[in-house]
């Protein structure tokens, strides 16, 4: 079956606080000795989203903060699973969304290497497989046995970019994407992504870097308050997103 992406009115809905977005466990406490009750609000983070993307489609998806592009690269991956409408996906998908997010400190990095692997969906005969060049790009293989906790902050990106990029996908999901680590490291790494962009069946590209998009994307989608606002390429989305959007607020 051919590699695609279909969203019918898709609908996802979060709890906001009055006073804050993610209360913390000290606003709670306090909330409980002055008496005062959390009013959570829904909203809608995404609204009546009608979507398709097909092999080839090479699409950056843009916005301000908060216009909901990330929470739509994670409803693809059924992080967040729709409260409207449907998504369908056929085809591997690879999400490099938050690097590292699932990482445990007391762990080797070795064995953290295989947690990894198993939160992408991926064989423990798969894994063994890939470490030795996990370990070899992330140039950590002197430190398989070492806990994840006594890496340094560039060691441990470097770590999680090699294990996220070291999967061929047909459907790749980028989340402002970088690298980190001394200058040689962030040129092959920026090498290894694009080949990545290249061999993938279909990009989702959420950027704010508007030359990044031009140069990969051939399609853009802009969003704003979690609708879509624009569809085309990545010029006309720009050009929408400067006169109507930007320049009016």
């Amino acid at each position: 079956m051919a590699t695609q992406i279909r969203i019918q009115g898709l609908g996802i809905e979060f709890l906001r606080y009055a006073s804050d977005h993610f209360p913390t466990l000290k606003h709670a406490a306090m909330r409980m000795v002055k008496g005062v009750k959390a009013a959570p609000a829904k909203f809608w983070a995404l609204r009546d989203i009608n979507l398709q993307f097909e092999r080839g489609d090479r699409v950056g998806v843009i916005g301000r903060n908060g216009a909901g592009k990330s929470t739509l690269l994670k409803s693809i991956t059924g992080i967040y699973p729709p409260i409207a409408g449907s998504i369908e996906v056929c085809g591997r998908v690879v999400p490099l969304l938050e690097l590292g997010a699932g990482f445990m400190d007391n762990r080797t990095v070795e064995e953290n290497i295989f947690l990894m692997g198993a939160i992408f969906g991926r064989s423990k005969r798969e894994m063994a497989q890939a470490l030795p060049g996990i370990l070899a790009f992330s140039e950590l293989e002197a430190f398989a046995d070492t806990l994840l906790v006594n890496l340094s902050s560039g060691m441990r990106s470097r770590l999680a970019f090699s294990i996220a990029t070291s999967f061929q996908p047909e459907i790749l999901l980028l989340d402002e994407i970088f690298a980190a680590g001394d200058a040689q490291f962030v040129q092959k790494a920026r090498e290894r992504m694009s080949a990545l962009i290249q061999s993938s069946h279909i990009l989702l590209f959420v950027s704010h870097d508007e030359e990044l998009v031009r140069e990969f994307c051939n399609r853009a989608i802009l969003l704003d308050h979690g609708e879509v606002r624009r569809v085309g390429t990545p010029a006309e989305a720009y050009d929408y997103y400067h006169r109507e959007i930007l320049e009016k607020t």
